[in-house]
């Protein structure tokens, strides 16, 4: 992504290269676009409130991450309904909630109820998701306890939870990103960070 030019001290090397008027206008104008973007990526990269979930970090409810109480599986309820959260860096107690991409869908199930693949990614019966529909970015949800699945309240796109979030009905083209979770000291901790890219995509 980074560009390097050389430049020569060859006075008739350099005088071909010389650009117009309106060359130079050009490139100032493209070099003033450049630098806020690549600033801006540079920030995202580097700002914990924006950064995606890691490995050990634990996790707090959306609707009131700033009392920072952590979650413990406990806390979940069987069976659902689904828990909003953000991740927490524990260590400087920052939440990830500058991004909405950071979202998740915690829930609660039977582990016997979990598709294999499912089951290897959870903690006591917890799986976590990308709270973020793959259709066209609703976060919006509504839990269906007899099938265990969950349902966009915008495109009715819905999502199997026990078996990795595939679709299974719906204008989703794919389904929601999982991420791998384990249990330490009773909390709910991430195991890594998401399986699959999260957001949606775009003309969905």
């Amino acid at each position: 992504m980074e560009e390097e030019s050389d430049h020569s001290s060859d006075h008739s090397a350099l005088t071909p290269l010389v650009p117009g008027r309106r060359t130079m206008l050009g490139f100032v104008f493209g070099a003033a676009l450049g630098l806020p973007l690549s600033g801006r990526a540079v920030g995202q990269e580097s700002d914990p409130r924006r950064a995606r979930p890691q490995s050990g970090d634990r996790f707090v409810r959306s609707a009131a991450r700033g009392d920072g109480q952590i979650l413990a599986a406990s806390d979940l309820p069987e069976h659902g309904p689904p828990v909003m959260a953000y991740p927490i860096d524990t260590r400087s107690r920052v939440v990830r909630d500058d991004s909405r991409l950071n979202q998740v869908v915690l829930i609660r199930l039977n582990p016997t109820e979990l598709a294999a693949e499912t089951r290897a990614r959870s903690a006591e019966g917890v799986v976590a998701y990308s709270a973020v529909c793959t259709h066209t970015g609703c976060d919006q949800w509504e839990w269906q306890p007899e099938t265990r699945t969950i349902k966009c309240s915008c495109h009715f796109s819905t999502f199997d939870v026990k078996d990795g979030a595939r679709v299974v009905d719906g204008p989703a083209p794919r389904r929601l990103p999982a991420l791998p979770l384990g249990v330490v000291a009773g909390a709910v901790t991430a195991a890594g960070g998401f399986i699959g890219r999260v957001g949606f995509d775009q003309g969905g």
